[in-house]
């Protein structure tokens, strides 16, 4: 008989009040309701809260004891990388994931990750990708998809980038996998670390595969459009300085 997955699916949240309910309970729900996903895995779900000043905590305590599954930590430095950094340091699972509180990536698509990675054992990697011709994006504006590719041809051009995108908020590794690619990743804060992330686990070999996933794109949001694209220009500018030494050494 095929051992059962434990798959640990992170949420990086920062004065989330509005949507962590939401987010946390739909989640717990969908699994609830098909058990046929859960006859192949065990879910823990982890709300990381890094850093929140409004009523995030106590909502965050509070579904961790009505819901088993769940559980609420904080760390008291802000952003997404070090959320995930510090995920994949602590979690016992096999997989870990990395899913928006919002939830804009369809809940369906865990589904298709577990498929893939029982069935795939090479597959290390499940890459949610809202740019792929089978991918779908509901209520995106224009000015976000213009950003969001001028994002991924930087990416394609300057780092022959393989995958269709770096910050769908969907992400999957195996544990192990997972921790080999952090040992080399800058510790950014912020959402530059899932790029860095994506970009080094292709450097390394690992077998990535990318998931096409519907996305509906949520517009009430705390991340700062214009601070966080001119972080992604410095920080593309560092890492393939980094990446050069890398290969001079080499």
């Amino acid at each position: 008989m095929r051992k059962k997955l434990e798959i640990e699916i992170l949420f990086p949240v920062l004065n989330e009040h509005k949507r962590l309910e939401r987010g946390i309970t739909g989640t717990v729900k969908y699994l609830r309701e098909h058990p046929g996903l859960l006859s192949h895995a065990d879910f823990k779900l982890t709300i990381i809260d890094n850093g929140s000043d409004d009523d995030t905590p106590e909502i965050g305590k509070r579904l961790a004891k009505m819901y088993p599954c769940v559980t609420y930590r904080r760390i008291e430095e802000r952003g997404v990388g070090i959320a995930f950094a510090t995920g994949v340091r602590e979690s016992l699972a096999d997989v870990i994931g990395q899913m928006d509180i919002d939830l804009s990536a369809d809940i369906r698509n865990i589904a298709k990750v577990v498929k893939i990675l029982l069935e795939h054992p090479e597959v290390d990697y499940v890459n949610g990708t809202r740019f792929s011709r089978r991918s779908k994006t509901i209520g995106r504006k224009a000015y976000r998809k213009l950003t969001s590719l001028g994002m991924l041809l930087l990416l394609k051009v300057g780092f022959s980038m393989k995958a269709t995108d770096a910050l769908c908020g969907f992400t999957w590794v195996r544990k192990k996998t997972a921790e080999r690619i952090a040992e080399k990743t800058r510790p950014e804060k912020g959402w530059f670390y899932m790029i860095e992330f994506l970009l080094r686990a292709e450097r390394m070999g690992v077998r990535i595969v990318d998931l096409p996933v519907v996305f509906t794109e949520d517009y009430d949001t705390t991340v700062h459009v214009g601070k966080t694209i001119l972080n992604y220009l410095k920080n593309l500018m560092r890492l393939r300085i980094d990446l050069w030494k890398e290969t001079d050494r080499a």
